[in-house]
């Protein structure tokens, strides 16, 4: 609600800039604020029902939308063009709030956390890490983000780690990453990495279900439980292969004292209609971000090869 009022306030103000008006036009997010805060007594008596950060939530995203256009607009942000921020809608739009302020806390007993508004709620994993560097001192809890994946309900702490990098992790052997689509890396010591395919084996299921929604009557309580089981089969798609990215990254960052990866064209590649599937399925840009933030961790130095390296021409084999 607070992301679409700023969506209408925003247009609204340019308008009336350009017919002579001296307006203020709120682009950041502290400007936002203080117009949210001005109005939201007319436009949402019912606000004080939820957190204050429900609302802040949804006009740092506007914010964050804002200035990813002008940025785009400008030339100061690369990649492909981005427009001009759309409306949310509530069945469409990630449902997550992200909590700044208030009592953050992972409580002793290691199976509870302690959230603004919310209360004291029982996690299904351990949070014993987490508490482990908390009672030491070598982390502190800046923001949690409430989530919800599928039916599942997420809480994901963003913190500030003490952590000790290491210059090397001792392992002398250099090795070469070839990511593909038949396998999801080809080594340069002759292993290779199957490709997991998540989606392409829940293609059938998301076939089926799809035609049962499409059978299903708009705002029946069938057609609400046909929608949950299609998320589950994508969430579980993108668990699998997410767990195949970190299992085999952190397997390279901590055997191996130099890690080689090619630059890919991800976006070019995905041009073409009959590999796009094929190629996305594999996460190929999310193996290099993991890449990066791992060789770090575990002191793996990470070599990028130019994309017009002509690895190929070096070694056809």
């Amino acid at each position: 609600f607070a992301y679409n009022w700023g969506l209408e306030l925003v247009p609204a103000r340019l308008e009336q800039r350009r017919a002579g008006e001296d307006v203020q036009v709120p682009w950041t997010l502290p400007e936002l604020r203080r117009e949210w805060n001005r109005a939201k007594q007319q436009v949402a008596p019912w606000w004080a029902e939820n957190s204050k950060e429900a609302y802040n939530s949804g006009l740092d995203a506007l914010a964050r939308a804002l200035k990813n256009w002008s940025d785009s607009r400008s030339g100061r942000r690369k990649g492909r063009p981005v427009g001009f921020p759309r409306r949310k809608k509530k069945r469409r739009a990630r449902v997550a709030c992200r909590f700044t302020t208030g009592q953050i806390k992972v409580l002793p007993d290691r199976k509870h956390v302690q959230l603004p508004r919310i209360g004291v709620v029982k996690t299904h994993e351990s949070t014993r890490k987490l508490a482990r560097r908390l009672e030491q001192g070598t982390a502190r809890i800046l923001a949690a983000t409430i989530s919800r994946r599928a039916d599942r309900w997420y809480v994901s702490f963003t913190v500030e780690v003490r952590r000790a990098i290491p210059n090397s992790n001792g392992k002398p052997s250099i090795i070469g990453v070839d990511v593909g689509v038949r396998q999801l890396a080809v080594l340069s010591t002759g292993a290779t990495i199957p490709n997991p395919r998540a989606l392409e084996g829940s293609l059938r299921k998301l076939r089926r279900l799809n035609r049962e929604l499409a059978r299903r009557t708009p705002g029946s309580r069938r057609r609400k439980q046909t929608r949950r089981r299609l998320v589950r089969v994508h969430a579980r798609a993108a668990n699998l292969r997410r767990d195949a990215l970190h299992k085999l990254t952190t397997t390279l960052a901590t055997q191996h004292g130099a890690v080689v990866v090619e630059q890919l064209n991800v976006a070019g590649m995905v041009r073409n209609r009959r590999l796009a599937r094929a190629i996305s399925d594999t996460g190929m840009a999310e193996l290099r971000r993991q890449l990066t933030y791992k060789a770090t961790w575990y002191g793996c130095r990470l070599v990028v090869a130019d994309r017009f390296y002509p690895s190929s021409k070096t070694c056809s084999g």
